[in-house]
């Protein structure tokens, strides 16, 4: 394996930060923080760990539906985060999956959720000082 880098870069005269990773450098990620620090021109950290939390889940979520036959005919999720304010940091997030699908059952996604996990790195990483509520909708 190998290590990963971000590299980031102040583009203003408060707070706002442009980061790439090596591998995407032509990826931008702007970031900030509301006024009157920054100009809220960008991601907050904690967005930032909830977009992280939803893609690195999903990915579980998704490759798990498909290694077990199950037919994906569209796939969202939200997370919505809840912060405490002194010290501000992430108290809970409430993540919701919602699946159409045409042969997927309810036991498949809670199944599927249980082993995300413990297999997805962001969520490993949070899980032991962050409260974690998964749900899922699925349609037909």
């Amino acid at each position: 394996m190998h290590n990963l880098y971000v590299d980031a870069r102040l583009i203003n005269d408060k707070v706002r930060l442009s980061a790439v990773s090596r591998a995407h450098p032509d990826d931008p990620v702007v970031m900030d923080y509301v006024p009157p620090l920054g100009d809220g021109q960008g991601f907050g950290g904690i967005e930032l760990l909830l977009a992280s939390f939803c893609g690195c889940v999903s990915t579980a979520v998704i490759a798990l539906l498909k290694r077990a036959g199950r037919h994906i005919l569209s796939y969202e999720c939200t997370a919505e985060g809840i912060r405490q304010e002194t010290p501000v940091l992430l108290k809970k997030i409430m993540f919701e999956v919602r699946l159409r699908s045409d042969d997927a059952e309810a036991q498949d996604i809670e199944r599927i959720l249980h082993a995300a996990e413990t297999i997805s790195p962001v969520w490993l990483a949070i899980k032991s000082n962050v409260e974690v509520q998964a749900g899922y909708k699925l349609t037909r």
